[in-house]
């Protein structure tokens, strides 16, 4: 019958996850019950060559000895040497836009990227795993992972002189960062921007709260309903935040966490929610806009963003 093309666009961890799901599970499954012969194998496309443990990056910018770097950035292609390359192939480079009737996607080469050529890469069943990125690098790879490894050492570096410290975002990752730099260096004035009106706006209304006395109880100063509008570094080598109230904070170390956006801009319009998410049919089957495309993790409308969703996400798929 020919060759049946399964294409996941994207290497962390949902895209990782659902990789290694089909290659041990799936393709077996379906190679035993096949009977025709039809081939199939996975491409993974990735637009870097290391995973980025980002779930830990709030205890990695605060110290180098807390996880070291070297544990925190992993070579992609390192993971994939135990499946032969008849039902795998890894292309590095980013997904720039995709052809919904001849059903291939193009590939843009990246900074970690060993070719300069474009590829056009067929599919079958498409799984759409590219997450979301942020403002700052300290929190996704733009690109190349050294920037966001530089980013975390100029963190690292400037923590333990800093008197005063400003964190934008109240979610989790802005959340996880004032405690963990409460914790580090209990002298240093940490002031955690909400953004909102509470904590943890995705999650009930007590957690947040809770988040709040703890952070409180660690010498963290949350303020509500003001957000970080736009910064500039001085020649002292502080950093100058304007403030949506019309104030402006000069800080030694500023922290931007706030400004998620999922990576779909070269999926066509038709596939995506009014904020630009992959629409899902339900959470259950993960099955996308269209028949043999599907999506999981911060990128899928269905999501509530966090590892949670995608491990409990990745079988179903």
């Amino acid at each position: 019958m020919g060759d049946h093309n399964l294409v996941v666009v994207g290497a962390s961890y949902a895209g990782l996850g659902t990789a290694h799901y089909i290659l041990k599970h799936t393709i077996p499954a379906l190679e035993k019950a096949s009977n025709d012969s039809t081939k199939y194998k996975l491409t993974l496309i990735s637009a870097t060559t290391h995973f980025y443990h980002k779930v830990g990056a709030p205890r990695i910018l605060a110290s180098p000895d807390l996880i070291p770097l070297s544990k925190a950035f992993l070579p992609i292609e390192d993971g994939f040497t135990q499946y032969d390359a008849d039902h795998f192939n890894l292309i590095i480079g980013e997904a720039t836009s995709l052809d919904e009737t001849q059903k291939t996607i193009t590939v843009s080469p990246t900074y970690d990227s060993t070719t300069n050529t474009p590829k056009q890469i067929p599919y079958s069943t498409l799984v759409l795993a590219t997450g979301a990125s942020s403002e700052s690098p300290l929190w996704h790879i733009p690109g190349s992972h050294e920037k966001t490894i530089a980013a975390l050492k100029a963190t690292q570096s400037a923590l333990p002189n800093a008197k005063t410290v400003l964190i934008a975002g109240g979610g989790p990752a802005g959340s996880e960062t004032a405690g963990e730099i409460a914790t580090l260096f209990p002298a240093i004035e940490t002031t955690l921007l909400s953004g909102a009106d509470r904590l943890l706006t995705r999650l009930r209304p007590a957690i947040g709260a809770a988040a709040e006395a703890k952070l409180a109880a660690m010498g963290v100063k949350t303020v509500h309903n003001v957000k970080a509008e736009s910064s500039a570094s001085s020649k002292a080598g502080q950093t100058e935040v304007r403030l949506s109230d019309g104030t402006s904070r000069t800080v030694d170390v500023y922290i931007l966490a706030t400004g998620i956006k999922p990576n779909t801009s070269f999926l066509p319009r038709s596939w995506l929610t009014e904020k630009n998410y992959v629409i899902t049919r339900d959470s259950t089957s993960l099955r996308g806009p269209v028949d043999n495309v599907y999506a999981i993790g911060d990128v899928a409308g269905y999501s509530l963003g966090g590892a949670l969703d995608i491990i409990d996400a990745v079988r179903p798929l």
